[in-house]
């Protein structure tokens, strides 16, 4: 799986006094990952450790990535039939959440759309500098839609009602395989870590200092990397959405790499970047693509009816507007 800089968060490490601390670190689904422990168990090496770590990461990959030709969601996806196709629980299971999500979502979050992202230039394909025909789109759109896939998690199998259509889990698989190591992580014995695969968080238990781990969530600017603000956080999963770092310019107008299926084209508001605070990783990671392409005022409704802890930076004529539910102003609360 090939994920590039379009949804981002910063994790810190807290500030000081952190003597002990491991941190192993290395690349993984076109991205980075890092996880931090207090400290190691007892018996326990950190290089058999980063071991492990990989191993699980690369079969997340080799399940997940549409960037290999023999994973098996690529396997999937070059199918044409519309019959159904066994495929493993795990799989299944994901497709089954990313499918939940879309309904919950009215389509706001959609694991199909990736033929419209590389329509738009922003997939492996040709870069473009100009939107492509209303016919192009069109077709695409006949062949996208999560509507048009289905789940049988009780046999593990998946079917689509159209030939063409693909399934890509880029806007979910980060937050899977951070929540996976973090469940790994639990079964041999650690109750305190920081997992950060590529932006998304799985957070247990608290730091070096004995205090909530502290998470800086980035300021949405193009050309640097800075925190704009920090929350202190344990036992929840995190993600951060920007649109902010993938973009096109033609005729003095911004094509965002954000892509709505439901109208087939980059979304046009002012919504920057918003962050979800939620017990899984995944589906913090799935919800903040959603209100991503939802925007500020639909995102916001959405949010507070659905109780959810959010962070919206929203781009206004004189800087950066900060929205936030109740939830997650609560959040802020934690030192």
């Amino acid at each position: 799986m090939r994920f590039t800089p379009l949804i981002v968060a910063l994790a810190l490490a807290a500030c000081g006094g952190d003597a002990g601390q491991v941190e192993i670190v290395g690349n993984t689904m076109g991205t980075q990952y890092s996880v931090k422990l207090p400290q190691l168990l007892d018996g326990h090496d950190a290089a058999k450790l980063q071991q492990s770590i990989e191993l699980l990461l690369d079969a997340e990959n080799a399940q997940m990535s549409t960037w290999l030709e023999d994973s098996e969601i690529s396997v999937f996806n070059a199918r044409q039939s519309v019959d159904w196709q066994q495929v493993s629980s795990e799989l299944c299971r994901k497709i089954e959440m990313a499918q939940t999500i879309s309904e919950l979502s009215g389509g706001a979050f959609d694991i199909t759309v990736g033929p419209l992202v590389n329509l738009w230039g922003f997939g492996p394909g040709e870069v473009i500098d100009e939107p492509p025909d209303e016919d192009a789109i069109a077709a695409l759109m006949a062949a996208t839609g999560f509507e048009n896939l289905h789940t049988d998690c009780a046999r593990y199998v998946i079917r689509k009602d159209v030939p063409g259509l693909m399934v890509d889990l880029s806007a979910i698989g980060k937050g899977f395989a951070a929540e996976r190591v973090g469940l790994m992580l639990t079964s041999i014995g650690y109750e305190n870590f920081l997992v950060e695969v590529g932006g998304e968080l799985s957070i247990r238990g608290q730091n070096a200092q004995g205090k909530p781990w502290a998470i800086g969530i980035e300021a949405p600017l193009p050309t640097e990397r800075r925190p704009h603000t920090v929350v202190h956080l344990t036992d929840t999963g995190m993600a951060t959405s920007g649109d902010y770092r993938n973009f096109f310019e033609a005729d003095g107008k911004i094509y965002s790499h954000t892509i709505d299926t439901r109208t087939g084209r980059p979304v046009t508001h002012t919504l920057a970047s918003v962050t979800v605070v939620d017990e899984s990783a995944a589906r913090a990671d799935a919800l903040a693509t959603a209100l991503l392409v939802m925007g500020p005022e639909e995102g916001m409704i959405f949010a507070e009816r659905e109780g959810l802890a959010i962070l919206m930076l929203i781009r206004t004529n004189g800087g950066i507007e900060e929205r936030q539910t109740a939830a997650f102003a609560e959040l802020r609360d934690i030192t």
